[in-house]
């Protein structure tokens, strides 16, 4: 039986978070679109649009990171610290912990930030993931839709351990500590460990990706709702965030998904709006694109304008399931009798009906993993017998392009 709308918006507030604000921010990767390093300047030009979006529902002041290393350095601070000081944006911290058995340098990076900007910067720290869908590449689904090398759950929760040890005296020791995965590889028991040792989840939920579910954008917000209630069932009452979503703006079909602006705003308001802004800390995927390996663009806006693609504001009200269904209605009959006169004239007019799903908003009118992208990695939100959200390209990518820069600056 599935629950009202209203009962999941009322308990995705309730568990959003033990730790401070609901947050609305973006993700932000290490690198441009053509793999260049971004720069401070780059990172309080996004920071900036961020803050100033038309029409936009909240402020997005925070941003997620997913490493703590200035992109094609050994281990220099990434410099979206200093941009974040410089725009007072939040930061939720990441540590990339995919293909590899350490994170020294990582954590030698944010050391020297702590002691190069001080508190200025560690009063911007909202939390840190310790990885970002390890677990979901390391899974047999992962590996079947080629997402790249993930880690084990031993190998995640012995970084956790090294993370709180190390800073466990200094101005980061009360910050919470989280995971970033995908919802099936949270509801994988053997991952269990894993949510022991943190202090909240997070979840990179794309219905676009789950093939063989019914992936239209009139089906996303039940697919939602349903991937984001099994990751609160298996959380222990730990606040789960949600660290990326987001519906693509342009590229191919992926199963039933249709890539477009009128979608993406749809599931802007339908999942943004309805659920998720101000009632639970929200990362979306995505203000700029900056993986070409995905062909599906997410980017709300185009070069860092203030002015998105689409309207950003959201419904004053939300229509209810028996008004949807309602306009359902109405809209079949009218077809019907559209189709009949067209039978009886001899011509065969255009349908345009589209089918609402009853979790859905009828006002409506219409997110590189690790490198800002869908952790972009593979969030598999199907079930791992099906291996639904097919191969999500940008994790897997960019965890390769991480191991190539290491081995480069290792010869060097």
């Amino acid at each position: 039986m599935r629950l009202t709308s209203a009962i999941v918006s009322a308990g995705l507030a309730a568990c959003a978070t033990a730790h401070g604000s609901n947050y609305l921010g973006f993700n932000s990767g290490a690198t441009k679109a053509d793999y260049s390093a971004k720069f401070k300047a780059d990172y309080e030009a996004e920071f900036r649009t961020a803050q100033n979006l038309m029409g936009a529902p909240g402020k997005f002041n925070a941003v997620r990171l997913y490493t703590n290393i200035q992109a094609y350095s050994q281990n220099e601070p990434i410099q979206a610290f200093d941009a974040a000081v410089s725009t007072q944006t939040r930061v939720l911290l990441g540590i990339w912990a995919s293909g590899t058995t350490s994170i020294d340098k990582e954590l030698a990076a944010l050391h020297a930030a702590v002691k190069n900007l001080g508190k200025s910067f560690t009063d911007l720290v909202i939390g840190i993931s310790i990885g970002s869908e390890d677990l979901y590449r390391n899974s047999k689904t992962g590996d079947k839709n080629k997402a790249g090398v993930g880690s084990s759950v031993e190998t995640i929760v012995g970084f956790i351990k090294q993370f709180r040890r190390e800073f466990a005296n200094g101005p980061l020791a009360h910050v919470p500590v989280g995971h970033v995965d995908t919802w099936d590889a949270w509801t994988n028991g053997t991952n269990r460990p894993v949510i022991d040792n943190i202090d909240w989840l997070g979840v990179d939920e794309y219905p676009s990706y789950q093939s063989g579910e019914g992936n239209s954008i009139e089906n996303a917000a039940r697919l939602f709702e349903e991937a984001y209630q099994k990751t609160l069932g298996v959380s222990g009452g730990k606040p789960v965030w949600v660290t990326e979503t987001g519906w693509p703006l342009s590229g191919p079909d992926w199963d039933q998904a249709k890539a477009s602006v009128e979608n993406s705003q749809r599931y802007w308001r339908e999942i943004g709006c309805r659920k998720l802004f101000n009632k639970v800390p929200t990362f979306w995927y995505n203000l700029r694109d900056s993986n070409p390996a995905n062909k599906l663009k997410f980017a709300i806006t185009k070069d860092l304008s203030t002015k998105p693609l689409f309207d950003l504001s959201c419904p004053a009200k939300f229509a209810s399931a028996s008004e949807i269904k309602g306009n359902n209605s109405s809209e079949a009959t009218r077809t019907s009798s559209m189709a009949t006169a067209g039978a009886t004239n001899m011509r065969v007019p255009s349908a345009t009906t589209t089918s609402t799903s009853d979790s859905s908003s009828s006002s409506s009118s219409e997110g590189n993993s690790a490198n800002g992208n869908t952790a972009a990695s593979s969030s598999p939100s199907s079930s791992a017998a099906t291996g639904s959200w097919g191969q999500r390209v940008n994790g897997a990518v960019y965890g390769g392009l991480l191991l190539l820069v290491a081995a480069i600056m290792t010869l060097s």
